[in-house]
């Protein structure tokens, strides 16, 4: 297994070297010359040395001055990383998942053909060579971030990553605001996710059409990491069918690298009613039956009107949140409050206008 450190560049720690013995050598010579002409010119000349050598850092400690720099600018500027490692129930939550189920077959096809490989392996036949990275396609609130950290288990599960890990980031954390800064942002960012999945969320953003921009900076380093610490890690990029699949076809790198798509469906309507009931049930919420009849009818409409910004669950949790803040609002005004009716969602509560 490579090294799960910083990437560096050999040539440039060499020419460091170069540079910090030359100048070593330089100022020893002199004190010895010095030493040579005069005592007094001697002592002058190693006081002299000695302050310019201690103002001078070495290779490693340059690396490790740039490192301790690096790791407060991640801090900083980019999200927090989202680890979380699952265990081998990986088919079974995911099928727990509301909805997906094109989703569903295509994640379970592809862990079943990687498990009949392994055994394959085992029994000394031929593999045939598998790309693990994907591109998850579909609107917003599809569940792509959830299917990848399950998938992400799935792989550790199978052998394909270490850890199994989750490192979820967009283009805030990849793009520097100066030359240098991104490719420095987005090694540290790999380096996080060797041993598990990293998962780009709205990746097609990372070209933004301006020539400052530095993004395809941010994607020269991505597929040169793919390649030179190539089974050390996986990569899903996420975002809009449409911007995904012009993101990857605009560059040939993209292209040789990506060539599982996976498609997240917009919920329907009787979906996003079971995604509310399930919330209601995780937070110790019951709704009465005129109550649960409307929001039917609600989630019917806005599946029929929808548009190219509908977010799905991430609708769904919206409604649910000006529910409890409504319900709220109605309990407030009375005085007696028992278990019963600081559980239960009324018509009245609901966030549905007509």
């Amino acid at each position: 297994m490579k090294q799960q450190g910083k990437s560096k560049s050999n040539f440039h720690t060499f020419i460091s070297w170069c540079w910090y013995l030359l100048i070593n050598g330089v100022v020893i010579y002199l004190v010895i010359e010095a030493f040579s002409e005069s005592f007094i010119f001697g002592i002058i000349f190693a006081i002299i040395g000695i302050l310019l050598l201690t103002k001078i850092k070495s290779p490693m400690q340059t690396e490790q001055s740039i490192e301790k720099e690096l790791d407060e600018v991640m801090k900083e500027d980019s999200p927090t990383p989202t680890n979380r490692t699952y265990s081998k129930d990986g088919i079974p939550e995911l099928n727990n998942l509301i909805g997906l189920a094109t989703v569903k077959q295509e994640v379970t096809e592809l862990a079943n053909f990687i498990n009949i490989q392994n055994v394959r392996k085992q029994k000394g036949l031929k593999l045939t060579p598998l790309s693990y990275h994907c591109v998850f396609t579909g609107n917003p609130g599809t569940g792509k971030t959830t299917v990848a950290r399950i998938l992400a288990g799935i792989y550790k599960d199978l052998g394909v990553v270490s850890t199994g890990h989750l490192v979820e980031i967009d283009r805030s954390g990849l793009i520097g605001e100066y030359v240098g800064q991104t490719a420095i942002k987005t090694n540290s960012v790999i380096d996080d996710a060797i041993g598990g999945v990293l998962f780009i969320d709205e990746a097609y953003s990372l070209l933004g059409g301006s020539v400052a921009d530095y993004g395809k900076e941010a994607v020269a380093t991505l597929l040169k990491r793919m390649e030179d610490d190539r089974g050390e890690f996986v990569v899903i990029l996420a975002g809009y069918t449409k911007e995904m699949k012009d993101f990857i076809n605009s560059n040939p790198g993209l292209q040789s690298r990506f060539s599982r798509y996976i498609e997240f469906p917009d919920y329907n309507a009787d979906e996003l009613h079971q995604i509310f009931q399930k919330l209601l049930t995780k937070f110790d919420y019951t709704i009465t039956k005129d109550a649960d009849a409307a929001l039917r009818d609600f989630f019917a409409y806005q599946v029929a009107h929808k548009d190219a910004n509908f977010g799905n669950a991430r609708f769904v949790r919206n409604v649910f949140e000006h529910t409890l803040q409504r319900q709220a609002a109605r309990l407030a005004n009375e005085d007696d409050h028992t278990r019963e009716n600081l559980s239960e969602i009324t018509k009245e509560d609901l966030p549905i206008e007509g």
